[in-house]
């Protein structure tokens, strides 16, 4: 199974400080983390896509090829690569050129995102989002998979002709996951392609993650992809670890409370209750994240959020730690322990997709 971690790049004041990272700072740290990530034994390093403030990670592919050339075996992701707003043409060219730069170590996932002024930045209709993800994507899947493309659509202008360059390494593209923490209509897609569907598991209740994942495998299955149980799932987090319990609440209660999208709302004790939020030890975030099998059955790659809410860059390294210490061994021995003959360990990475295609 995958563990890592992703980011969303916020630029938040620490509320114990009262300080602001400048973005420069952001940045560099963002960095320190995905090295720290490695350097722990964490699979994947994802980063998330804004345009606005206070968020820093506009140009994912070029933070993830300067990781890439300091990394030697962290999975590079993104937790949301825009297909409504960006081009899927530039998509094509951008990711596989990260894709050779990383000797394969890449994936992606497709998101809408969740900042609706960013349509009209990029000259599109929020209203139009699930048909932009739909016919966007099919775009970007042909372009991927063919040497020379004719393609018209209702979003962009015609092709003739087209080859998208670089082509994928190895003429394999890269893995896909689609994310949503909402929306039937992108598991569907998920689940047509048969790509992955990653539920990005910390703002909902686990009914809801459950639905989710239920409908992704019923219809993976459909397609003909393969059993319910071979469909490749994948969940968000969040986590906040001390050594106990209560040094752990205690420390991150202001963070929790003044984070910029559920600060000032539900208790930080209400939303852990409510949401997979675990604040606590390392135990208790084993067993907590051991119990999301209980509703999404096997799943193969689980991602946690740590770097939010102006936690301090010596903080986030000092979670890393304790993940790769203390948490992630057990759940990798708990996980295979639990996990049925013929459902898969992991997402498919490059050489298993080369060896596929072969």
């Amino acid at each position: 199974m995958q563990f890592g971690i992703f980011t969303v790049g916020d630029v938040t004041a620490d509320p114990t400080t009262g300080r602001t990272p400048t973005e420069h700072e952001r940045i560099k740290n963002t960095v320190a983390i995905a090295l720290k990530a490695e350097e722990v034994g964490l699979d994947v390093f994802a980063t998330g896509e804004h345009h606005n403030p206070p968020f820093v990670p506009s140009s994912p592919t070029t933070l993830l090829g300067h990781i890439a050339a300091r990394t030697e075996n962290l999975i590079l992701s993104t937790s949301t690569t825009l297909i409504t707003t960006n081009d899927p043409v530039k998509i094509a060219e951008d990711y596989a050129t990260l894709q050779h730069l990383a000797d394969g170590r890449v994936d992606l996932m497709m998101g809408r995102g969740n900042t609706g002024p960013v349509y009209p930045w990029f000259g599109q209709d929020i209203r139009q989002g699930i048909p932009l993800a739909i016919e966007n994507y099919a775009l970007l899947h042909k372009l991927w998979r063919e040497d020379v493309v004719d393609w018209e659509g209702k979003f962009r202008s015609a092709l003739q002709g087209f080859t998208s360059t670089p082509r994928p390494l190895d003429g394999v593209p890269p893995f896909v996951w689609h994310g949503s923490i909402r929306s039937p209509e992108i598991a569907e897609q998920a689940a047509y392609y048969g790509d992955g569907f990653f539920a990005n598991h910390i703002f909902w209740p686990k009914q809801h993650t459950e639905k989710m994942v239920r409908l992704y495998r019923q219809r993976y299955a459909h397609y003909g992809h393969g059993t319910e149980e071979q469909a490749i799932v994948g969940l968000g987090g969040q986590v906040f670890l001390r050594k106990n319990s209560q040094d752990a609440v205690r420390e991150f209660r202001p963070y929790f409370d003044n984070a910029p999208v559920y600060g000032h709302g539900p208790s930080l004790e209400e939303f852990s209750s409510q949401t997979p939020l675990t604040v606590g030890s390392p135990q208790e975030v084993i067993e907590r994240t051991l119990s999301f099998r209980d509703y999404v059955g096997d799943y193969q790659r689980q991602l946690f959020l740590v770097d939010h809410a102006g936690l301090p860059l010596k903080t986030v390294l000092e979670q890393l730690d304790l993940l790769g210490e203390e948490v992630v061994p057990v759940l990798r021995k708990e996980f295979a322990n639990l996990r049925p003959a013929g459902v898969p360990e992991t997402a498919p990475l490059h050489p298993a997709l080369v060896k596929k295609e072969a």
